[in-house]
């Protein structure tokens, strides 16, 4: 909303170009970007801080943030930190630690200053998983995620921030923050405090915007996508059934008023070699690969889903670890398998539940996820990888998104055994949320003694033996109560492609192999080489779209001794293309099948009742 003249003086009656104040004392951080004004890559920050007590003062930037698990260090984005005095005479500024200055004669200072690297493309040890990142594009995208541009002083946390952006007039700045006043070239935003301010990411780019509002929650799609492949409007459309089933699936209402979706797609992987999102309380920020949208649909599909869980845990229940969180000497919470756990299994339970997916591809991911923690130290309890996930741990980290899930799948059918179809997992989170909730955040170690209370003293046992202990998860007894069958190992005979690990390269958008490592008789018949990119399988010309529909043609149609023909192109030294046709037999493999999960073919009436309620509404 614009505001008049007369009226804007009234609210803001310093000038937006103003870089000092009167002798007034105020509480509030005042933070100015201007984005036409980039230099090598940089942005200069601007702050007019609160007024200050004591002889010296500390500038913190975050040594890590919420949802991240790993240390980011900020601050060694940092450059040319310096402090003033009203006349803009220069404070002594002495740099404690990567993320920390110190500013003598604080009680005179009124403005510090300094320039900020993006991550994007800054070639340092440690990369910035991009979602967490800063990206500073000249004219075409910046993406600021508020701690990589802005600190604060320690001590002054809570104090209120008010943000200041310059930028072009073709460009919007799409985020959940609060913004309290914009024309075509300004833009002023507020945030109550620091947690909030880092909990609010912003992308400024050419406006590709979409909204939408259900039941009250107002929801954005902004899309940067530099060849145009991907718009907001087909992300909405592929958002907007995930969210009507999450509406659902969260009793009927969704816990939020606004919901920002930030996407940031790339024709190519990023430093830190990895693809994904990042949650906060009311946003998202998605780095994904700029593909066929046909392709993206079930990624998109299922991060927004997993993201959006996040307005549950943590925003609406979490721990004082959270509540309070320190960004420079972080404690972390004994309870991933609720934060990252419980919100993975709900965003693939949801879509099962509200036919977003089958049965049977259901069954697939949850097979998919217990081979996958098979990778991992099983006889760790759960409880203390999750305290210890930034040092010691910090390898077991990934297995929140497979054993944590499979922990919240076994909890949720044990709720409804024990409740006799009455009470599930997702009516405990409820529960939880309602006795906690957003301000009031519980003690780490009382928690299971509380999801006891709430439900049966078998739950407080459970969590006790497979959570906090080293048992091993009961996938056959806990699977068996909804008629599914639960294989730990068996031999089978089957077509293969060799065993092979296959990737996507978005460049030429064509599966390539990755990796021999483990590969059977049939890919040294044919002899695959490392990096060959499949273009055609027995005829079939593959796309971003069918290939997993072609391989799953190929096992099922083919026989032992057919002729199967793989048209390859295999990159040269110089960088281009050699084609090739490779030739061989199809080969039966004797395999060792793991973890296998199936329909039973007999079930119970009672069991076929739970598995009802677990995968329908």
């Amino acid at each position: 909303m614009r505001l008049p003249f007369f009226l804007l003086f009234l609210l803001f009656p310093l000038s937006l170009n103003a870089q000092n104040r009167s002798a007034e004392k105020t509480d509030t951080y005042q933070v100015s970007i201007n984005l036409n004004e980039v230099q090598n890559d940089q942005l200069k920050v601007d702050i007019l801080v609160p007024s200050m007590e004591g002889d010296t003062s500390e500038f913190i930037f975050p040594k890590i943030v919420p949802g991240t698990y790993s240390i980011s260090d900020y601050g060694r984005f940092i450059s040319e930190f310096k402090a003033f005095d009203s006349l803009d005479n220069s404070l002594p500024v002495q740099p404690i630690s990567v993320n920390q200055f110190q500013i003598k004669n604080s009680s005179r200072l009124k403005k510090i200053s300094y320039w900020v690297h993006d991550t994007f493309d800054s070639p340092l040890e440690n990369p910035i998983f991009e979602p967490a990142g800063t990206n500073i594009e000249a004219n075409k995208n910046y993406l600021i995620n508020t701690f990589g541009f802005i600190g604060f002083f320690k001590g002054y946390e809570n104090n209120p921030f008010k943000i200041i952006i310059k930028h072009s007039s073709d460009l919007y700045g799409a985020t959940s923050l609060k913004r309290i006043y914009n024309d075509a070239e300004t833009d002023i935003f507020h945030s109550k405090n620091y947690v909030n301010l880092a909990d609010s990411p912003i992308m400024y780019c050419k406006p590709d915007t979409s909204h939408l509002i259900i039941n009250g929650t107002h929801i954005l799609v902004s899309v940067y996508s530099p060849n145009g492949l991907l718009s907001s409007d087909f992300v909405l459309k592929k958002v907007k059934e995930t969210l009507a089933a999450q509406k659902a699936y969260l009793g009927g209402s969704l816990p939020v008023d606004r919901y920002t979706f930030i996407i940031y797609l790339s024709p190519l992987k990023g430093i830190s070699g990895s693809w994904g999102a990042l949650e906060h309380s009311y946003s998202s920020v998605f780095f994904l690969p700029e593909v066929n949208p046909e392709a993206l649909a079930r990624t998109i599909r299922n991060v927004s889903a997993h993201e959006f869980f996040h307005i549950v845990t943590p925003l609406n229940l979490h721990s004082e670890e959270i509540q309070y969180f320190d960004f420079l000497q972080p404690k972390m919470s004994e309870h991933l398998w609720l934060y990252e756990g419980v919100t993975e299994y709900s965003a693939m339970n949801m879509q099962v539940k509200y036919k977003l997916m089958n049965l049977q591809d259901y069954l697939a991911v949850i097979q998919r996820k217990i081979n996958a923690a098979d990778r991992f130290n099983d006889n760790l309890p759960f409880t203390v990888m999750s305290k210890g996930c930034l040092d010691k741990y910090a390898d077991q980290y990934e297995n929140v998104y497979q054993k944590g899930a499979l922990i919240a799948m076994c909890l949720d059918i044990k709720l409804i055994e024990l409740s006799n179809g009455k009470y599930n997992l997702q009516a405990l989170i409820r529960d939880l949320s309602k006795l906690y909730g957003p301000n009031k955040p519980f003690k780490d170690h009382e928690l299971f003694d509380k999801i006891e209370e709430l439900t049966y003293p078998e739950i407080g046992i459970f969590l006790k033996n497979y959570v906090a202990g080293t048992k091993k998860l009961p996938y056959r007894d806990i699977l068996a109560l909804v008629g599914v069958n639960f294989i730990a190992h068996e031999k089978i005979e089957e077509i293969t492609l060799g065993n092979i690990t296959l990737d996507f390269n978005p460049e030429t958008q064509r599966v390539y192999i990755k990796s021999l490592k483990g590969s059977n008789e049939f890919a040294k018949e044919i002899k695959y080489k490392v990096g060959d990119e499949i273009i055609k399988l027995n005829g079939m010309e593959l796309n971003s779209t069918n290939f997993q529909y072609a391989f799953n043609a190929f096992k099922n149609n083919t026989n032992e001794g057919d002729k199967v023909i793989i048209q390859v192109a295999r990159r040269r030294k110089t960088g281009n293309f050699n084609y090739k046709r490779l030739k061989a037999k199809a080969m039966k493999i004797t395999l060792e099948k793991r973890n296998s999960v199936e329909i039973m073919n007999q079930p119970s009436l009672r069991q076929l009742d739970f598995r009802k309620i677990w995968t329908n509404p």
